[in-house]
């Protein structure tokens, strides 16, 4: 028989960082055995963002699923940004990257986006890119 699941909870925690509080606590799991598996499998991408989905059952356990880090989060590292452009309507550009550096981040997110090439993947990160006020050279 399957379990029952009582709560979805998506969260944005630093890798290998994660620590009780009460962004878990509303999902009602094990906190401590939560941050020690995610804390393990998140080993190799300390300090940056990690999506998850955690998943809890009525019998108090949980399952979580990984995601790749946020489109926006990798290109204002490309772009060595702290921010984008707080309103892209009045035509303000805070950097310029290659198209080549799109691609990397396409690649490494192909597996989350909903696209059915590579290049179908770019013009979605790109389209990222314009909303932030980042302009992609050589597109």
């Amino acid at each position: 028989m399957a379990k029952k699941i009582t709560k979805v909870v998506k969260l944005e925690l630093p890798g290998a960082q994660a620590k009780p509080g009460s962004a878990l606590a509303s999902a009602g799991i094990n906190m401590p055995k939560f941050c020690t598996e995610f804390n393990g499998k998140t080993a190799d991408r300390a300090g940056q963002v990690v999506p998850v989905i955690i998943t809890a059952f009525e019998d108090k356990s949980f399952s979580f699923v990984i995601k790749t880090t946020p489109a926006a989060v990798l290109l204002k590292k490309a772009a060595g940004i702290e921010r984008g452009a707080g309103n892209t309507k009045v035509a303000k550009t805070v950097a310029t990257i290659p198209v080549s550096k799109v691609r990397e981040i396409a690649e490494y997110k192909m597996a989350d986006l909903n696209a059915n090439d590579i290049e179908a993947a770019i013009k979605v990160i790109a389209g990222t890119a314009r909303n932030m006020g980042i302009i992609v050279e050589g597109l």
